[in-house]
């Protein structure tokens, strides 16, 4: 029992930007952190909640943010509108095959990789099934490093129209897909921050004292009985 203590229970929590120890005020609020003035919780009220809400979300863009086409490039007035798909097609066929894979893993495989890795956390912890800490730490950890790089995709367009654009020859416009595409970016940057890896070790923790009690329990019965 006295190795499952936490700080928590001793009115003491890590800050999640600097991971500075800060002791929480005595009547349970929140407080600011000494070292980098953020804001510091004993948990995010929430967390699953909210982190769940913005998931879901995420994953419903997802889909409008695929098929709906993502920009046009009108050249001499011929040209026609191109989703990320078709576009990751057209430049692989073009032979710009590393081009198509950087688009690809910026604008298909890290937003997926993202939703999974935050629903695989989020399942592991509601249902309180067997897993590794450290692991579930790394996936949280690459869930909230690889989200910035699937803005990839919306800087090349800007760059394109602003580079492009030549009046009646040649223009580049953003399509609908563009803005689906930026919402699950955005979203699911939010969803990772919002999500509290404290809650990890609250569920392991959790599991290791009802493995370590439920023998001294049945060891009791036992005695009681006999």
């Amino acid at each position: 029992m006295s190795a499952l203590q936490k700080a928590l229970k001793k009115g003491m929590t890590s800050c999640l930007s600097c991971h500075q120890l800060v002791i929480l005020p005595a009547n349970g609020g929140h407080c600011r952190c000494p070292r980098c003035g953020a804001s510091v919780h004993g948990r995010i009220d929430g967390s699953l909640m909210l982190t769940w809400a913005l998931t879901i979300t995420g994953a419903l863009l997802l889909l409008p943010a695929n098929i709906l086409p993502i920009m046009s490039a009108i050249y001499l007035g011929a040209g026609e509108p191109s989703t990320i798909i078709s576009g990751v097609m057209q430049l692989y066929n073009s032979g710009m095959w590393g081009i198509a894979l950087i688009v690809f893993v910026a604008s298909i495989a890290v937003p997926v990789m993202k939703l999974l890795g935050l629903i695989l956390l989020l399942v592991q912890i509601q249902l309180r099934l067997h897993f590794v800490p450290t692991q579930a730490m790394k996936i949280y950890r690459v869930v909230s490093g690889i989200g910035r790089w699937s803005l990839l995709d919306l800087f090349m367009i800007s760059i394109l129209a602003a580079l492009v654009d030549m009046g009646f020859i040649a223009q580049v416009a953003a399509g609908p897909g563009s803005t689906a595409f930026a919402s699950v970016v955005v979203i699911t940057m939010l969803a990772a921050r919002s999500f509290d890896p404290r809650l990890i070790w609250d569920a392991h923790d959790g599991d290791l004292y009802a493995t370590a009690v439920e023998p001294e329990t049945a060891h009791r019965s036992a005695a009681e009985n006999g």
